[in-house]
């Protein structure tokens, strides 16, 4: 293909567009389905219930530590299917391409989202290419849908919890969206921030073999203090959160301080929140820490009877203070 750049006729529908299709997007994606270039993909699904999910990801830088758009694309995706307990099967991936994007970044973006995808064991069946004129996307966004399978007797919901569980997160949190606005700002430059994405169906096939699961959620936006009041306001229970007990690396920790932020709001792209019964949190939770995305896996909590909806964060002095949804996205474009 003549040029190293997308331009504005990459997105016309041509004989240039088609040689980014054959040439670039559908070897390094490696999926046969896309070679038929169908308006829609015919794919093979059990009967039963299905989960169907969309997102989009504009993050900003499209790199960084731990990851990149592509990653973040399945990841992401993955997830929020395997927040309801389904196994996901495809995935949809639509390009925004701005014009004077260098091919090689483009590149390197199929090549991340073909290794995830196998990684998690998901089939990328359909797409679409756009092209904006220079200035209006900021390189690369993402559009993505999964379909997974519901099994029987593994469907979750956010409203699941009840009073007596315990609530469990997988490991460290914060590391995403630290990770992201270093190297979006370059705040500490000897830092060794890493983003957490990663996919977490497997490990959520591992939890509910292991026992029972109530309720899940992935802390993306808004960290885990809106994943916790998400899930409490669903399920119309009290949470009860020991500070203490919050996995948080030192380093996250530190630019929080010095930033001014908290970290129980910053973003999480491979961390979930579980409500599980108390019986059977032992088992889930060494099946978490047998998984490679759940070393730091902590008892955080338990859900109450408490008032509908509240969740309230027990310091190491034994004070108590309330957790308050978010008001605003404290660090913009990190998904």
């Amino acid at each position: 293909m003549s040029g190293k750049f997308i331009t504005m006729a990459h997105g016309g529908g041509g004989t240039r567009m088609q040689e980014l299709l054959r040439q670039t997007v559908f070897p390094l994606l490696d999926e046969a389905t896309l070679l038929d270039q169908e308006d829609a993909a015919a794919l093979s699904v059990d009967v039963g219930r299905v989960a169907l999910t969309t997102d989009s990801y504009v993050v900003k830088p499209p790199f960084f530590p731990g990851g990149d758009i592509g990653k973040l694309a399945v990841c992401g995706t993955v997830n929020d299917l395997a927040m309801r307990g389904a196994d996901p099967l495809y995935i949809t991936i639509g390009l925004i391409l701005e014009e004077g994007l260098p091919l090689d970044v483009l590149e390197r973006i199929l090549s991340s989202v073909s290794f995830w995808a196998k990684e998690a064991g998901v089939r990328v069946v359909a797409g679409d290419t756009k092209v904006v004129e220079r200035g209006m996307a900021d390189g690369i966004y993402i559009n993505t849908s999964g379909i997974g399978q519901l099994q029987p007797g593994r469907e979750v919901s956010i409203a699941g919890s009840t009073g007596g569980d315990v609530l469990i997160v997988n490991g460290f949190i914060g590391d995403h969206g630290m990770a992201v606005l270093n190297e979006r700002e370059g705040l500490f430059t000897n830092s060794d921030l890493i983003s957490d994405c990663a996919p977490l169906s497997g490990l959520v096939r591992a939890m509910q073999e292991a026992g029972e699961v109530h309720s899940l959620r992935d802390p993306t936006r808004g960290g885990l203090a809106a994943a916790l009041k998400e899930m409490a306001r669903a399920s119309s229970c009290a949470f009860e959160i020991e500070e203490g007990s919050i996995p948080i690396r030192e380093q996250v920790l530190a630019a929080c301080e010095m930033l001014g932020l908290d970290p129980l709001y910053i973003a999480n792209e491979g961390k979930l929140l579980a409500a599980v019964p108390e019986r059977d949190a032992g088992v889930v939770l060494e099946a978490i820490k047998a998984n490679p995305f759940g070393g730091g896996a902590k008892v955080i909590g338990r859900v109450t009877e408490g008032r509908k909806g509240e969740v309230s964060l027990i310091t190491p002095l034994g004070s108590r203070r309330l957790v308050r949804a978010p008001s605003g996205e404290q660090l913009p474009r990190i998904c």
